[in-house]
């Protein structure tokens, strides 16, 4: 599907490139860590000419610009796209140039093949390639305020997303020895009836006090809107092994309290992190390009915003944006041998965000449905199936990002063509 709209003058589909030659004739390199960080210059011949490590500071990244801005370098290559170092550089109108740190591993090769790995020397290694491989680099091109905060929640929900399922696999575990009868009582362990039920009945003891009519009682005083039958619970209840009882019960009661406790609060600040989400996507400028997509949603239009970014040099091309998602495969070819594998080097985050968009999409989008089953039919697993069709849409959604334009069923023909196919096998 193709926009009928222009291009905006404003937002260029090249990427930028840097000038042939470094301002001044030097260029830096920067060596990042969680304590402290390399930096080194070297001058047009490939001479160092100023190197110093600093801390991961305030004052560090002070004395980090008075290195660089005291030798005359614009111009810095670092592995990593973002953070306080990348801010404090870009805010000293300096050019950030990101160099993948699997390119540095391989880099090194080229003065020692010792392959020892040293802060310092990837420091000139990074400094030395940015003067040399000008012509395959760009520089970054940070995306707004607005996208990299909506960044930073959607991940944060997502961590706090991982841990709640763990928690919730913990506390399952624990039940099944301390309080077997309330698993599979409700449909999720995590689900607010749940732990209400667990924060209320911590033994077995106080779950033998109910019985069917005590159990309803209970659960209407919560509001829960379920449709089982209390005596039914009830019966799951009395038909469980006996759990634990007697001195070992108060311990376990107190481990249920502990991991309950801990999942109320996970779950209260997932969902106060969903609402930050959709005020922070509400006010975006690029948001109705990602609602409008199929199952996207608020957290998973969100996402695809958060992970896509607003720069639109960074990806000219759609294959570039599905390379980085990692769902356009790797083709390694030596004489007459072609091997096409997964592709590793990718950015994991963007990867997961685009599969967990296409996976939910087979639901209820014909296209989508078709095109993963006949991938399914190939012989690829579902994982693969899935990177099959999150490129297809990768394709759709840059058009839609690159012009401006919110996607449109009825202007996408594969979709028509599947629908039409289908009206027509009915008929």
């Amino acid at each position: 599907m193709k926009s009928a709209s222009s291009n905006p003058p404003d937002q260029p589909r090249e990427p930028l490139h840097l000038p042939e030659d470094p301002p001044g004739g030097v260029t830096g390199g920067l060596d990042w860590a969680r304590d402290d960080h390399a930096v080194a210059v070297v001058d047009a011949r490939g001479r160092e000419v100023a190197r110093r490590t600093v801390e991961h500071s305030a004052a560090g990244l002070r004395e980090l610009i008075t290195t660089l801005t005291d030798a005359h370098c614009a111009e810095v290559a670092i592995e990593r796209p973002d953070g306080p170092v990348v801010d404090a550089l870009l805010a000293a109108g300096l050019t950030v140039v990101v160099v993948s740190p699997n390119q540095v591993k391989n880099l090194r090769g080229r003065y020692g093949s010792a392959g020892n790995k040293d802060d310092r020397f990837d420091a000139f290694v990074l400094a030395d390639t940015l003067r040399t491989d000008r012509a395959r680099l760009h520089p970054l091109v940070p995306d707004s305020p607005a996208t990299v905060a909506l960044r930073r929640a959607v991940r944060a929900r997502k961590d706090l997303v991982t841990h709640r399922v763990a928690m919730a696999n913990q506390l399952r575990a624990h039940l099944r020895n301390a309080l077997p009868g309330a698993v599979g009582l409700f449909a999720e362990i995590d689900s607010p009836i749940s732990l209400a039920f667990l924060g209320r009945f911590t033994t077995q003891a106080k779950a033998d006090w109910l019985t069917p009519t005590r159990l309803g009682a209970w659960l209407r005083k919560q509001g829960y809107p379920g449709r089982t039958d209390p005596a039914q619970m009830h019966a799951h209840l009395t038909a469980a092994p006996r759990g634990t009882t007697g001195n070992h019960a108060a311990a376990d009661a107190g481990i249920t309290r502990s991991l309950v406790t801990v999942l109320v609060s996970l779950v209260q600040q997932i969902k106060t992190l969903a609402k930050q989400i959709n005020t922070q996507l509400a006010a975006h400028t690029d948001q109705r390009i990602f609602t409008s997509l199929p199952r996207s949603g608020r957290v998973r239009a969100a996402r695809l915003l958060g992970e896509i970014g607003d720069c639109r040099a960074k990806f000219p091309t759609p294959e570039s944006l599905a390379c980085l998602a990692g769902v356009a495969p790797s083709t390694r070819q030596s004489g007459k041998a072609r091997v096409v594998a997964f592709r590793w080097a990718v950015d994991k985050q963007l990867r997961d965000a685009v599969c967990d968009f296409t996976n939910g999409t087979r639901q209820t989008n014909p296209w989508a449905a078709d095109l993963y089953q006949r991938a399914r039919d190939r012989g690829h697993d579902h994982p693969h199936a899935v990177r099959i069709l999150a490129r297809a849409w990768i394709t759709i959604i840059w058009h839609c990002w690159q012009d401006r334009t919110p996607y449109d069923p009825t202007r996408h023909r594969a979709l028509q063509r599947t629908l039409n196919q289908d009206q027509q096998a009915a008929a």
